[in-house]
């Protein structure tokens, strides 16, 4: 339900680690601008070369920039291929290997305005060029397999965006916001108008564009068949009103003018992801998720479909679904070259890896490619059946690999300077039991020098989702926490994602119930393993993460100190206010019914029970949050204020759910910081003030 914004930072009391000789550090606030972030690998048809992208912060100027590089296959060469200020993304190849395409929003502040557009990078030589220019930007862009055509996504132009323009308004002046749609906010978009986004297809020879699909629906993730004719997509089109339903189907367009979307798959659960076609053009994969009811909670599952089913005009046709009694979670998918087997990602508990399955069969057995305590993400397949990926692991960076044959190689190391500096903290995986019996896992993470038999002051972090996890990956707050004495505690709580359908379920209705059994099942063992020090624990978390705080520590009053970050805990005030209408509909309920009156009641447990929360808390929120409104921080810190328990609430300026300056994400963690040395290390040496 709720995505926990990950702004990571550090802080400036500094241990010194003899490791071999060598002297490291423990990471430091002034390293969160310090660190790459590398994304989104694609490998070249020809396989000799991998493009992506890297992220780089720019501490002076308070801002990040994203730049594309590439990297050859086997690692001997390194290139950066943009550095415009204005930053890009997307990049691909075309199918002739002659371009690389990406998306900009570069030139004067109009153009800007615009927002991103595709262009492109000879790879004989010279500037890139543009090639789009839509008032609305472009989003997602696939090339066409005979490298002439570039299909995208793009919004529907704003009229608000230009009022003077406008029927009836003739100023410069905003006009009044009109809605009439059941869903009509969503963060970081806002009030939402009757604009949608379609798929159009741009000619490199005519530098023409056609819009191919259109109407009162949003249709995404385009993909080329073979031949080159149609695209398959997602969409909500279909529905009486799309915006009641969760339920996205799969749908196939001839890539011209006029023609008319044709329906493929009608089910009960909705398809996503980006459809995969076969090398022969006759089949395409899919991901199926769950019912609306239950969408919130679904385990994606991999589907095939005929391309074109043998049935009258309009017809569609059940999916077949691979893997039936698979019970995690698969994405990114992809069709080998001789489409033999499909490959994916397969989600498991704390762990990401790479897997196939024949597509011949269905119930064919799951041959893994990856292993270990890791996290692998973004497939990038190429015509020798080995991948550009993604790899983490938690002391080591997101870099780029080559998995080739089964074996991962390091092709970037953008982080290896910085890495060779660091003494990392151990990170291991931790099991307990909540009060029903359930078996709980997560991770603990222990600070550099951890000493057996000390026990610490510790940290219960929690994630975001609900249905996200705590996994074997490099996380900046784990590290930042551990490098300043504490243990942290990273529980995947029941509806958490890697343990199947019934775990990440389980919570269906009944929000902060289960997760906060978990949540202090788990801190009550590592007080019985001698860990954690009963006298000094801390909780916090952003999003689901915060709800969950408000929870917990209306349920144990042993936390000395709390963090609540884009949280809330009067539920049944957000129906309309933030963007989850659908889900409150179809989970909770309509409020005032009188039969969902108990479901509504537990969801906001926290606040009816706020005169039981002793803990010291401070709430965080973007201002312009329409995820979950900042509302939901300022209730809690006027109920906490009126009942005389020390509080502090900070809400940070044109901000969405997500923090995105980085200063104001330095902030944040410095926050976490001194108030949780305040009332657990009180001792502690005098920390830096936030900035």
């Amino acid at each position: 339900m709720r995505k926990l914004a990950i702004g990571l930072a550090a802080f400036s009391l500094v241990g010194v680690v003899s490791l071999q000789g060598q002297t490291r550090r423990t990471i430091t606030l002034d390293d969160h601008s310090r660190i790459v972030n590398v994304g989104d690998p694609q490998r070249s048809p020809d396989g000799v070369w991998v493009a992506y992208t890297v992220t780089t912060i720019d501490a002076e100027k308070d801002r990040r920039n994203t730049d594309v590089w590439m990297v050859k296959w086997d690692g001997s060469e390194q290139l950066q291929l943009t550095s415009s200020p204005d930053g890009e993304s997307s990049p691909r190849w075309s199918p002739d290997n002659k371009y690389l395409a990406f998306v900009a929003s570069r030139g004067t502040d109009e153009e800007k305005k615009k927002g991103g557009q595709i262009w492109l990078l000879n790879r004989a030589g010279g500037e890139a060029q543009k090639v789009s220019d839509f008032k609305s930007g472009v989003g997602d862009i696939q090339w066409s397999p005979d490298s002439t055509r570039i299909a995208f996504t793009h919004e529907d132009e704003d009229p608000r965006d230009e009022p003077e323009k406008m029927d009836g308004w003739k100023r410069k002046t905003a006009p009044p916001i009109v809605i009439d749609r059941y869903h009509f906010k969503e963060d970081r978009t806002g009030y939402l108008g009757n604009y949608y986004s379609h798929i159009g297809v741009f000619d490199l020879a005519s530098k023409t564009t056609k819009m191919i699909t259109k109407g009162n629906t949003d249709d995404g993730s385009p993909s080329w068949s073979p031949d080159g004719r149609q695209i398959a997509f997602i969409s909500k089109r279909g529905h009486a009103d799309p915006d009641r339903t969760s339920n996205e189907d799969l749908w196939v367009v001839e890539a011209r003018d006029g023609a008319e979307p044709r329906q493929l798959t009608k089910t009960e659960a909705g398809e996503g992801g980006r459809p995969a076609w076969s090398p022969d053009g006759s089949r395409i994969a899919a991901l199926m998720g769950d019912v609306d009811a239950m969408a919130q909670y679904s385990l994606n599952k991999l589907i095939v479909v005929p391309a074109n089913p043998p049935a009258q005009i309009g017809a569609t046709t059940r999916p077949t679904v691979y893997m039936p009694q698979l019970d995690r979670a698969v994405s990114n998918i992809a069709w080998s070259a001789d489409g033999q087997n499909i490959s994916f990602l397969l989600q498991d508990d704390r762990t990401n890896h790479v897997a196939t399955v024949p597509a011949e069969n269905p119930n064919g057995t799951i041959q893994r490619k990856t292993s270990g305590r890791r996290v692998i993400q973004a497939l990038g397949p190429g015509k020798d059946g080995n991948f550009a990926v993604l790899a983490s692991e938690p002391n080591k960076f997101t870099e780029v690999y080559a998995l080739e044959n089964g074996n991962l190689r390091q092709l970037t190391k953008h982080n290896e300077k910085l890495l060779g500096e660091l003494q990392l903290a151990t990170t291991e995986d931790f099991q307990s039991k909540s009060k029903d019996g359930a078996d709980v896992h997560g991770l603990i993470v222990k600070p550099a020098g951890y000493k057996a038999g000390t026990k610490y002051p510790t940290l219960l972090i929690i994630h975001g989702g609900p249905n996200g996890q705590d996994q074997h990956s490099f996380s900046f707050d784990r590290e930042f926490f551990a490098a300043n004495g504490y243990v942290v505690l990273a529980i995947n709580y029941r509806g958490s994602a890697g343990r199947g359908t019934a775990f990440q379920k389980s919570i269906h209705a009944d929000w902060g119930n289960l997760e906060s059994q978990d949540l202090i099942g788990a801190v009550d063992e590592a007080i019985r393993q001698g860990i954690a020090d009963p006298a000094r624990l801390g909780i916090g978390g952003w999003s689901y993460g915060g709800i969950s705080t408000d929870n917990v520590i209306a349920r144990d009053p042993r936390f000395k100190a709390a963090v609540s970050g884009a949280g809330v805990a009067l539920v049944m005030s957000l129906y309309g206010i933030d963007q989850y209408i659908h889900q409150y509909d179809n989970e909770l309920g309509q409020p005032w019914k009188k039969e969902n009156a108990d479901k509504w009641a537990r969801s906001s447990y926290a606040f009816f029970n706020a005169d039981k929360i002793k803990t010291p808390t401070l709430f965080m929120g973007g201002e312009k949050d329409f995820n979950v409104p900042i509302a939901g921080g300022e209730q809690m810190y006027q109920a906490l204020k009126s009942l005389g328990v020390d509080t502090q609430l900070v809400i940070y300026p044109g901000q969405f759910h997500g923090l995105t300056i980085p200063s104001y994400e330095r902030d944040r963690l410095q926050r976490y910081l001194n108030w949780y040395n305040k009332y657990l290390q009180p001792n502690t040496t005098a920390t830096a003030s936030p900035q």
